[in-house]
Order: C-alpha cells, then structure tokens, then sequence
C-alpha cells in the first residue's frame, strides 16, 4: 500500500464521527429516539456520544432533542396500547419476554403510574414496553407526558452534561483508539437487537419485576 492510500485512508470512527456532522444527523437522531421508544431495541447514545465529542456546544440542544422525540414516540406507543394492542402492542411486548407477567403488570401502572413511567424511562427497562403498557391501561394523558418529560430528560440531559464536561478527554482518549471505538459503536447496536429477546426471561418478568416491586412495593407476579 503506498503512503497516499494509507494518508487516504479513513478509521470507522473517523467515518462515524464525520457523519455526525452530516445536515441530516440531527434529525436521523430524532428519528432513533423517537423509535426507541415504541419499538426498537437501540441505543440512541451510540449516535449521541460522537456527536457531542464532535462538537460539544451542541450538547444541550441534543438533550432537549432526545427528550421530545423519546416522549413523542411514547405517545405513538401509548397509542398502539390504547388503540392497537391485540395487533400490534402484545407481539412487542412478547417480543420483550414480558407478556407472560402483562396482567399484573397494567394492575401495577393503574395504581402507579407516575412512578412506573419514570422508573421504566431512566432504567435498562425497555421503555416501549412501559409506553405501550400504560395506553392499555389508560393512564391519564396529561400524566404520561409530564412523567415521560421528567424521566426521559434525566435520561438524556445527565449523560449529555457528562458527554459536555468530558467531551475532550474522552475525545482524546478515543482518537487514540480509533479503530477500537469505531467498532466498539457498531457491535453496541448489534447487541442492542440482539439482547432485546433476552432482557426478561419468557417464563415470567423477574428481571423487570425486581426494580419495580422494590420501588412500589407491589409483587408483580402472582403466587401460584
């Protein structure tokens, strides 16, 4: 390889972090926030992080971008509950292992709603199952959005603010192991779809049911 071809040739990381400066990435990240949270099993962070790297002054509109677009895809997901839940809601939420334990599940979100809403929306716990689970059961509109607001912001505009403070060192830190972290990004989203099946066990919801019995004080799965 001659030294053109190598001085021309471009890390994964390099790439990535070169699209996220592309006009359309903001909306594309929109759009990965806005689908996390009725149905796919991704990581808008993966596309967040480089971005704020990137350039850093951006970080704060990002959030405040996450955040809408992940409450306004939880409005999509409330309303395949409350409106398409045979057809469409129940096979995502089998698909998410958490069907078996759905009954007691919906009892919980009309008893605790507001706090189910912000424990599913700052915790590893699929959001869409708990946007989805929440038009079944009817929980109050106004409710949904204002508790989706306050925890999907702490989940974004937290680590935003740690990507803004430590931008520059993990900058730094990657640009040193480009290659590392290019396809660090990419096996992260293949995990992502991966795991999704895997993240409650099929026969019951015990990975999902411990946080939220301990938080609300309510045994979600039914002694037999």
């Amino acid at each position: 390889m001659t030294e053109t071809a190598i001085a021309n040739k471009t890390s994964l990381y390099d790439r990535l972090k070169r699209a996220t400066r592309h006009r359309l990435a903001e909306p594309i990240l929109a759009a990965l926030c806005f689908l996390e949270a009725m149905i796919l099993p991704i990581f808008p962070e993966i596309m967040l992080a480089p971005m704020i790297i990137a350039d850093r002054t951006r970080a704060w509109r990002l959030a405040a971008i996450c955040t809408i677009s992940s409450v306004i895809g939880g409005l999509a997901g409330y309303a395949i509950g409350y409106f398409l839940f045979d057809t469409v809601g129940r096979p995502i939420i089998d698909f998410y292992g958490a069907g078996d334990g759905f009954e007691s599940l919906r009892h919980s979100f009309i008893d605790n709603g507001p706090l189910m809403i912000i424990i599913g929306a700052i915790s590893p716990i699929p959001y869409k199952v708990i946007t989805i689970t929440s038009g079944v059961a009817g929980l109050d509109l106004w409710t949904f959005v204002i508790y989706g607001l306050i925890g999907r912001g702490l989940r974004y505009f937290v680590p935003c603010g740690l990507f803004y403070f430590f931008g520059p060192i993990a900058g730094e830190f990657i640009d040193k192991h480009k290659k590392w972290a290019g396809w660090g990004m990419v096996v992260l989203v293949v995990v992502g779809f991966a795991m999704a099946p895997l993240l409650f066990p099929k026969s019951g919801t015990a990975v999902m049911d411990a946080p939220i019995e301990q938080a609300v004080g309510v045994d979600l799965v039914p002694e037999s």
